[in-house]
């Protein structure tokens, strides 16, 4: 088992216990109001939105403040540093910078999930010397030189190799979440398919910790949540241990609470019969 934290909040997770729900509404791409807000370095459209997710149960707030001409080491700082006083819940670091993941993890008080590192040997070598001085979990994605595999196999191959760094570096296996990498339906028909074969495999063969970016399979395409929900429900079927997703969005909290009593990591029906209590209708 590995744990990520904020000053007020340890979140836990291994494969087979409760799905960690990941906030992935802090994200300029596509969110105009909060790439203008950052641009003007005004944090209060990622505040909203952090606060947002936080009251609709999301477990790990995902940061990302990658704006064009932005100083992201700067930006991804300071949004650390307020998040930490207004919001109580671990953060996930997510940049392709590793300036940027310096500056952010050398203010977090606390245990940290960096998103990400590649199977690419520069990635490799600029990034989990970082998790490893700053005590971090990381996402690995099992992507290299050549680019997204198409075929689970050779992904859990790449899943393995970083898996082989991260111990190298001296990281544990259960500190590394292997992103099992959603791509879009749209595009591939066998999208879907691709991603949850990965899942499984990276969680019988590795027994490691697995995560999925949900809505990515959806893009593109009419109805979206429909599509998202049924994936995210079949991935923690397959051994999903991490979900990034949007909280706010009310059928992923059911979901995932529905799917994980469906899978055995509720018991008693606990965590599903709390989330009934907490949204039923008045």
């Amino acid at each position: 088992m590995s744990a990520v934290s904020s000053p007020k909040r340890t979140i836990e997770f291994s494969p087979g216990q409760p799905t960690v729900l990941i906030g992935e509404r802090i994200n300029p791409t596509g969110r105009q109001k909060l790439a203008e807000s950052l641009a003007r370095g005004n944090f209060g459209v990622l505040l909203s939105e952090a606060q947002r997710q936080v009251e609709a149960g999301a477990d790990i707030l995902d940061v990302n403040v990658t704006i064009p001409s932005g100083d992201e080491p700067a930006l991804l700082r300071e949004a650390v540093l307020q998040l930490v006083e207004k919001v109580g819940i671990p953060l996930c670091l997510d940049s392709a910078n590793p300036a940027a993941l310096e500056a952010a993890l050398a203010v977090y008080p606390g245990r940290a999930l960096v998103n990400s590192v590649t199977g690419e040997a520069h990635s490799l070598e600029a990034v989990l010397p970082l998790v490893k001085r700053h005590r971090a979990v990381v996402v690995g994605l099992p992507l290299d030189e050549h680019g997204i595999p198409g075929d689970p196999g050779l992904r859990l191959g790449i899943a393995r190799r970083i898996l082989e760094a991260a111990v190298q570096q001296g990281l544990s296996t259960e500190d590394v979440i292997i992103d099992c990498l959603a791509t879009a339906a749209a595009v591939d028909p066998r999208a879907g398919a691709i991603a949850l074969e990965t899942v499984r495999l990276v969680s019988q063969e590795l027994r490691a910790n697995t995560l999925l970016g949900v809505s990515n399979v959806s893009f593109g395409l009419p109805g979206r949540a429909a599509i998202n929900a049924c994936f995210l429900g079949q991935a923690i079927a397959a051994g999903l241990t991490c979900a990034i997703a949007d909280p706010t969005d009310p059928s992923v909290v059911q979901t995932i609470a529905a799917a994980d009593l469906l899978a055995g990591r509720d018991e008693y029906a606990r965590r599903y019969l709390a989330h009934y209590r907490r949204t039923r209708p008045r």
